[in-house]
């Protein structure tokens, strides 16, 4: 099982990025997925994540400037990003989980089995 992070890259302060999380040997269909950020010297944290019946759960950091979304059909999850800060600077990661219960730990790196292998998001300020 392969999750690839894609859509990185360098963006000025406000601007959009789309970024793209895509899996192999793994339908999508069947599992929540979620993004989470890790910054050089601070630990991994969630950014948002949606579940298999399309709910969607955001940190505070970043409700009402990132968006996540699924298509099934391509297997595929996507976290927009918009107004983008200096402080969203980080590796981004997907994450797949089949926990039973997604609401009450989306946020829990430990809920998700299967990790991509990241992809660097640099905000310049």
């Amino acid at each position: 099982v392969q999750l690839q992070a894609s859509g990185g890259g360098l963006v000025q302060a406000g601007g959009s990025l789309r970024l793209s999380c895509a899996a192999s040997e793994l339908s999508f269909r069947g599992y929540h997925v979620g993004w989470f950020r890790q910054a050089p010297g601070k630990e991994r944290e969630f950014v948002a994540g949606i579940s298999r019946s399309f709910v969607q759960y955001y940190s505070d950091n970043v409700k009402g400037r990132f968006a996540i979304s699924r298509d099934n059909a391509k297997n595929t999850v996507y976290l927009q990003m918009n107004s983008a800060k200096p402080e969203d600077t980080a590796v981004y990661y997907c994450a797949a989980s089949r926990r039973a219960s997604y609401s009450s730990g989306c946020d829990d790196t430990n809920a998700y089995v299967y990790w991509g292998q990241g992809t660097l998001v640099t905000v310049s300020s």
